[in-house]
């Protein structure tokens, strides 16, 4: 599939993770998975019944037997919950500290480490045969679905063809049911195993079906490519296989943290060579010298007063699997720390509220104390914490702003 393609998904997407395809709850962020939404049942629709009966001629004349149209839409159907998602669509700026600290907070990286050690031969294998480092797949995997723990359950015929039959990017969709239904005329899974995201991203690394199509891979060679199945061996090697067709250079680290000083040129468009970063000062953040990255670029997501990071061109490759930097970063930091590395260096300052992450924790702790569940305590203010803080201020005849802030952390105390 083609960078365009992933990254028109991508943007779409947005409601359905946080990352490429992770479904992120948003601040409070650790709770149980939510209750399954009765909008994402299938519900009669005359006008998309008319659309599959079309659409199965179309999807004969391109190979797809009437067996597995049969099967495939036998319990399919139109979900509008699927198209509310699609419809309403919101840009939720993350600062770059509160996107680490949900795909990469301790929580997510203790998991990693457990699951680094409960699968490292599989990873190592896997390594070996695409060049791409072991903790960068686990963290990939860690990213999109919690380690397998938000692989999707809706299906991905009915999402699809839901989406196809609304229109909004009606070629897309159609495109990505008609690979969803060659994973099944192949026997890769069952239709009812064939589940995921409200816009089709599925698996342990939320691979959308044309991506599926293009990069999956049966790495035990059993005859399947199985992403699905507690067993996430194919899902992981599937998606170091898709990080090596895009690029990966093998024996080249993602990047590193580093301390740089103020005025050098930022942005992954003034990549220089390693050599000609340090002699401007750039220097690793816990010491030492700077890696053979290649030629590298210098970001500094959070501005001046953030952390800045030295990034290879693998760092490019990562984009491929969802085009935002916060989401590469993410992934390479959450690699390093499942590795064994240590948290950053530098410290985040007050946010817009003037609140440090530490004031932010502290606030969900007192407001859940007062029985104002904030699902969490991360330190992210997120629709669940809003939520809380306006419950909170009614109950106390404060105004209902939603909004933290000393004077409200003032009153909890």
């Amino acid at each position: 599939m083609t960078r365009l393609t992933r990254r028109g998904f991508t943007s779409l997407a947005a409601m359905a993770a946080l990352s490429a395809c992770g479904g992120v709850p948003a601040g409070g962020g650790s709770g149980p998975a939510p209750a399954p939404d009765p909008s994402l049942r299938p519900v009669p629709n005359a006008g998309y019944d008319q659309w599959v009966a079309a659409f199965r001629s179309r999807a004969a004349s391109r190979g797809i037997s009437n067996t597995t149209l049969d099967t495939a839409f036998r319990s399919a159907g139109f979900l509008p919950g699927v198209v509310e998602r699609d419809r309403n669509q919101t840009e939720f700026k993350r600062s770059f500290e509160d996107y680490l600290n949900i795909v990469a907070g301790e929580a997510r990286v203790t998991t990693g480490r457990e699951k680094f050690r409960q699968f490292g031969g599989i990873l190592s294998e896997i390594a070996n045969r695409y060049g791409v480092p072991p903790e960068i797949t686990c963290a990939i995997w860690g990213v999109e679905s919690r380690f397998g723990a938000r692989r999707g359950d809706i299906s991905v015929i009915s999402a699809t063809s839901t989406l196809a039959y609304d229109g909004r990017r009606g070629d897309f969709f159609e495109a990505q049911l008609l690979a969803a239904l060659r994973i099944l005329e192949r026997g890769d899974t069952s239709a009812s195993q064939l589940q995921g995201s409200w816009a089709g991203a599925m698996g342990h690394t939320q691979f959308i079906p044309t991506t599926y199509q293009a990069h999956a891979v049966d790495f035990r060679g059993d005859g399947r490519r199985d992403i699905w199945s507690e067993d996430p061996t194919d899902a992981l090697a599937s998606a170091a296989a898709y990080l090596s067709d895009s690029g990966w250079r093998r024996g080249v680290p993602w990047g590193l943290e580093v301390n740089a000083p103020s005025g050098l040129p930022v942005g992954r468009g003034t990549r220089r060579s390693v050599s000609s970063w340090a002699s401007s000062g750039v220097t690793p953040a816990r010491g030492g010298s700077l890696p053979a990255l290649g030629d590298a670029a210098l970001l500094r997501p959070d501005g001046s007063t953030g952390p800045a990071f030295l990034v290879s061109r693998n760092f490019e490759v990562i984009l491929r699997y969802n085009n935002s930097e916060n989401y590469a970063l993410g992934v390479g930091y959450l690699a390093s720390r499942i590795a064994g590395g240590p948290p950053l260096s530098a410290s985040f300052g007050p946010d817009r509220y003037g609140l440090t992450v530490e004031d932010r924790r502290l606030l969900q702790e007192r407001l859940t104390a007062r029985g104002f569940d904030t699902g969490g305590t991360d330190g992210v203010i997120g629709p669940n914490t809003i939520e809380a803080i306006e419950a909170y201020q009614a109950s106390a005849g404060l105004a209902v702003t939603g909004e933290p802030s000393q004077a409200l952390l003032n009153t909890l105390r």
